[in-house]
């Protein structure tokens, strides 16, 4: 795959690029409003919180255009498919209008290909028939290549609407007892892209915490990211000359 050079984009377009992220386990309630705050001052695509916050987000964020996205199954994806399904009608009842979900990682890794499939199905039909619409997590730190072409192909043939790289906490125990994260990395990304359907979005989450890396990102074809660093983000945007109107802008790759 060949990676371009410059990218022709507006602060609009960055912005909506951006979940923001509001999912650290030990977020207080005024932690999470700040956070909502950051959303409304930069027009971001969505709020991305925990279950207990769809309503308090739903109601801070009201009168804009900043959607409120729940996670589900988060952030290891052990909930049972019925513990999952419920949690994503409640979510998408109380105001969630896009839902990220982990799939079960532990049957991914024992190749339980069926169960995977019919856990996606049957949440991404609650979803849409709710009009809401669903990110799949996959936790690539987890997973081979060939665990992540074949989800790939079965997010693609069922349809949903994002596929995600991350959690942005699936942390690998190294021997020396330290741990280790990647996240969304560039061959994960053109690997999710080559492999998936045009009509099935790519967010990268974990690892976009710079203006450079959500250029490499979208460069890749990616439409969406999870961020705790959007201020950062949009401030070094605004400081480059990135504004309203479209724009051309270099994409460094080294």
């Amino acid at each position: 795959m060949t990676r371009p050079t410059t990218l022709d984009v507006s602060l609009h377009d960055l912005a909506k690029m951006i979940d923001h992220s509001l999912l650290h386990p030990t977020m207080s309630d005024e932690e999470v409003f700040a956070g909502l705050e950051i959303c409304k001052k930069y027009d971001v695509a969505t709020a991305c919180v925990k279950p207990y916050h769809i309503l308090f987000a739903k109601k801070q964020l009201e009168g804009t255009d900043v959607l409120v996205c729940p996670v589900i199954g988060f952030p290891h994806g052990n909930s049972t498919s019925e513990v999952k399904v419920f949690e994503v009608k409640r979510a998408v009842e109380e105001g969630g209008k896009e839902i990220d979900m982990v799939v079960n990682v532990g049957r991914v890794k024992s190749g339980k290909w069926e169960y995977v499939k019919n856990e996606i199905q049957k949440v991404n039909a609650t979803v849409v028939e709710r009009g809401a619409i669903l990110k799949v997590i996959f936790e690539n730190d987890y997973l081979t290549n060939e665990e992540i072409i074949t989800l790939c192909e079965i997010c693609t043939e069922i349809g949903v609407a994002f596929i995600k790289t991350s959690t942005g906490y699936g942390f690998n125990k190294l021997p020396s007892g330290d741990y280790n994260y990647a996240g969304a990395t560039l061959p994960h990304l053109e690997l999710m892209r080559e492999y998936t359907g045009s009509n099935v979005h790519i967010k990268a989450a974990g690892g976009v915490r710079t203006l450079d890396d959500l250029l490499r990102v979208r460069a890749l074809g990616v439409s969406r990211v999870g961020a705790t660093a959007t201020v950062g983000i949009m401030e070094e945007a605004k400081r480059r000359g990135i504004g309203e109107k479209t724009g051309k802008v270099d994409v460094m790759w080294t």
